[in-house]
């Protein structure tokens, strides 16, 4: 048992000295600031800027969540608080299912219906030109991916409440809307935090989808309807074939290790969250 915990401590912190390790090069060619926060990525002339691509992850993660969120909460509570118990054993299996296609059907998809539709559909409403693929359309496909993670940890911790708290305050005259607001969304809160910021790490992370939906061009999107070029795409985009060049490969691993600690410090914080939050129930 001892020994198994280990592996789990060690392991993170192993990735991080190795992801160091190998990015070393490039602190050692290029200043700090050169690399976090200018937008040239120019490999031929040595110019590695990642600023586009933390940029691009970030607003792509933030876009995803926002149309997931509000989706994936509401209908936790619908399931767990108004649907028919027959309902729920129909929508558990669909749930699962959608959880279990893999990330590249997700990408074709997005192509197939996706792109179109905001080619040819959401841009032209505002008066813009676009292939479709772009940010918009990498946050949709990317929401419809962390749905169905995010909605059932949200249903196994909304079942996790006492029904005696919400009958109690149904006795003394609350209504149903009531219960739901301010007991048992009040008492699930820890949990649900905790579901949205592994939905966070679960999309920050995520590659081949975004990879065949965003468009993939190295620069700091100005709207929705720009194309983005996140940092799980760059390395997969560029990996394999440019090993052989010892400064882009280690710029590539340096894309990895940004990665890396950047959900290692979100689950930081939402940690931080959650434990304030359970002191103040």
């Amino acid at each position: 048992m001892i020994v198994t915990l280990s592996l789990v401590i060690l392991t993170p912190i192993v990735m991080c000295i190795c992801l160091s390790v190998k990015s070393s090069l490039l602190f050692e060619s290029l200043p700090v600031g050169k690399i976090f926060f200018t937008s040239a990525w120019e490999p031929s002339k040595g110019n590695f800027g990642f600023l586009p691509f933390i940029l691009s992850s970030i607003f792509i993660t933030f876009l995803a969540v926002l149309i997931a969120g509000p989706v994936c909460l509401f209908s936790a509570l619908y399931l767990t608080q108004y649907a028919r118990v027959r309902l729920v054993r129909i929508m558990q299996p669909v749930i699962d299912i959608l959880a279990g296609i893999p990330s590249v059907v997700y990408g074709v998809w997005g192509i197939i219906v996706i792109v179109p539709f905001v080619s040819n559909v959401v841009a032209p409403l505002f008066h813009i030109q676009t292939t479709g693929y772009t940010l918009i359309a990498g946050g949709i496909v990317l929401a419809v991916m962390i749905t169905p993670f995010i909605l059932n940890i949200l249903i196994e911790i909304l079942r996790t409440i006492p029904s005696e708290l919400s009958e109690a305050t149904l006795s003394l005259g609350a209504t149903k809307w009531e219960v739901i607001k301010h007991v048992i969304v009040r008492k699930a809160k820890p949990g649900i935090v905790s579901a949205f910021g592994l939905g966070v790490s679960r999309a920050f992370g995520e590659t081949i989808a975004v990879l065949m939906v965003a468009g993939n061009v190295a620069k700091i999107p100005g709207g929705l309807f720009d194309p983005v070029y996140p940092l799980p795409a760059l390395i997969a985009n560029n990996y394999g074939e440019m090993m052989s060049i010892p400064l882009y490969d280690s710029a590539l691993m340096m894309a990895a290790l940004i990665l890396f600690v950047s959900i290692l410090v979100f689950n930081f914080f939402s940690r931080i969250s959650i434990y304030h939050l359970e002191r103040n129930l």
